[in-house]
């Protein structure tokens, strides 16, 4: 298993090779850069000389549902107090009901109140908290039996344990990548 941003270093690198090279697709991922968003084709293979690899680091940590690639490894290295946590964690299951809070009280008390454990699995979206069931830990490509769920107390927000919500990031960004 990769250490999570040591994952993202790669695919950054990877992405700078290959609009060095000028690839199309790797030229239209430069579009989750603020600046670049509205550039048509033509704008982005003039803008790819001047792209370095800090800016394939920021495509990538918005790839993840980052803001910025410093607020990424934040997150992936385990900081408790990081402002945003990504998008990682919600998969493309729209048939998938959750119960969504706006703050994580909110949330820990829903979870808390569950009679069985593990209750519910805390996870983030952003900013924004949701309960989950094993059933869409295993759609994330995650073991919901995982011992590293125990050790982060089912709660990805605050985390008992900050390097297992670590390992629990690379395990989602290995089965991101299984997936593609």
């Amino acid at each position: 298993m990769m250490d999570p941003v040591r994952e993202l270093k790669i695919r950054a690198e990877l992405l700078h090779t290959r609009v060095a090279s000028s690839d199309a697709g790797a030229l239209g991922r430069l579009r989750a850069l603020p600046e670049l968003r509205r550039a048509d084709d033509a704008a982005l293979a003039a803008a790819a000389p001047g792209i370095r690899r800090k800016h394939c680091l920021a495509v990538v940590a918005r790839e993840c549902g980052f803001s910025s690639w410093e607020r990424a490894l934040l997150a992936l290295e385990g900081e408790p107090g990081a402002p945003e946590l990504g998008t990682l964690l919600y998969g493309r299951d729209a048939g998938t009901l959750h119960l969504w809070f706006a703050t994580h009280g909110e949330a820990r008390a829903h979870v808390d109140a569950l009679p069985e454990a593990p209750r519910g699995y805390l996870l983030v979206y952003r900013r924004h908290f949701f309960v989950a069931d094993r059933a869409f830990v295993a759609s994330l490509g995650l073991d919901p039996d995982d011992p590293d769920w125990q050790a982060i107390g089912w709660d990805w927000a605050r985390p008992a344990d900050p390097a297992a919500r670590g390992r629990l990031y690379a395990k989602r960004l290995a089965a991101l990548r299984g997936a593609s």
